[in-house]
């Protein structure tokens, strides 16, 4: 089946197209990545994104309905680029988280798939969060199914760590099946970092790049124990998070802690403060021993490597994913494809033990394209595995 993600995450600096062969294989599936691209997000789009749209804003429904449709454009043009001339089966768009109140089981992404169906000519599978907010859960994380199914061992205990705008962490047991696997927001990965930088930069810079500033800069421990008193970090899993409580607005509750700090001191601190909370987060919940595959953003923000390395010790194997032959940056679109997949065969995807749904649910909406064709492949795939 040639299949088609699209992501573009909490960080807001563009989208992810991953173009990729997936086969059933039992319960889980083998893949091969043909093609993978990131598409920025063009300043302007993004300033617009962060001062008018994201939270704390409250935008009216007609800037809702544009930014759908102007999404679903530029995820429609990432899914052409990617595409080229091969063809595609199906297409899995996450889209743009808007709104995300994961206790309130509230969660909207935007994208408009029909967008997506016109340019590409395929059955679009997308809205992947509601059903399992309908079950009782929080609608995120749901990238741990595919992590249990990609990363799972029968041979020693893994932890799926993704730094993005927000950092999950995924802990898979070995021999456990993807039902059973626990994940849950940490808390800030990038996010908090990239809003400082835009602040004390005045739009000149929108993150730090590499890490070069952190790395620079001395750490205020005063202010990473005072953030640390968020409650969210003292919550039991399943939990889930956004930019509605580690958005620009945090940095503001903490602005006393932060008001006399550098650039690279207050890019140092808050990278102390998403290492401590996912080191905290580990001794907690994590056994005493594991590989630990990162991925995302953050992968590329050295500071925030090294300190994680550095903190949780030798007894976890830090392994960036690239080191796994594929592309950690395009890791979350290919949960995503793998997600439709799961979809398309009617099997439920969602982890009530992750989200806290009272049920495993089916997972995402379907706008078909030769959908007969589409599902006769899926069969014939099936019975060959």
């Amino acid at each position: 089946m040639r299949a088609l993600g699209l992501m573009s995450g909490t960080s807001l600096d563009g989208i992810d197209a991953l173009l990729l062969d997936l086969r059933p294989r039992g319960e889980a599936y083998a893949f091969e990545v043909v093609r993978f691209a990131s598409m920025p997000f063009d300043s302007e789009f993004r300033a617009w994104l962060l001062d008018k749209v994201m939270p704390p804003h409250r935008p009216a429904p007609a800037v809702l309905a544009k930014l759908d449709r102007e999404l679903g454009l530029r995820l429609a043009d990432a899914a052409r680029e990617v595409a080229g001339d091969e063809p595609v089966d199906f297409v899995a768009s996450h889209g743009l988280t808007v709104h995300h109140d994961g206790a309130g089981r509230r969660t909207m992404q935007l994208g408009d798939p029909y967008a997506i169906r016109e340019a590409i000519g395929a059955t679009v599978v997308f809205d992947f969060r509601r059903a399992d907010c309908a079950a009782g859960g929080e609608g995120a994380p749901l990238v741990p199914y595919v992590d249990a199914m990609l990363l799972g061992s029968d041979r020693r205990d893994t932890l799926a760590l993704n730094l993005g705008g927000i950092a999950n962490l995924t802990v898979i047991r070995q021999g456990v099946p993807a039902s059973e696997v626990r994940a849950w927001d940490v808390g800030p990965g990038n996010m908090l970092i990239d809003a400082f930088v835009r602040a004390r930069t005045s739009g000149k810079e929108s993150y730090d790049a590499d890490g070069s500033h952190a790395l620079g800069g001395h750490v205020s421990q005063a202010a990473v124990e005072a953030m640390l008193k968020d409650p969210y970090f003292a919550q039991e899993p399943p939990k889930s998070t956004g930019r509605e409580r580690f958005g620009a607005q945090f940095l503001k509750k903490h602005a006393r802690s932060l008001a006399k700090v550098s650039l690279a001191n207050g890019c140092a601190t808050l990278a102390a403060l998403t290492v401590e909370a996912i080191a905290r987060d580990i001794e907690r919940y994590a056994p005493p021993r594991a590989r630990l595959i990162v991925s995302g953003g953050g992968v590329h923000n050295h500071s925030l490597l090294a300190g994680i390395a550095l903190r949780v010790g030798a007894g976890y194997d830090v392994v960036p994913f690239d080191d796994l032959g594929v592309d950690g940056d395009a890791k979350e679109a290919m949960a995503f494809a793998i997600l439709g997949y799961e979809a398309l065969r009617g099997r439920p995807a969602g982890v009530p033990a992750v989200t806290g749904a009272q049920s495993a649910a089916v997972l995402g909406a379907i706008v078909p394209f030769a959908l007969d064709d589409l599902m006769r492949k899926v069969e014939r795939e099936v019975l060959e595995a």
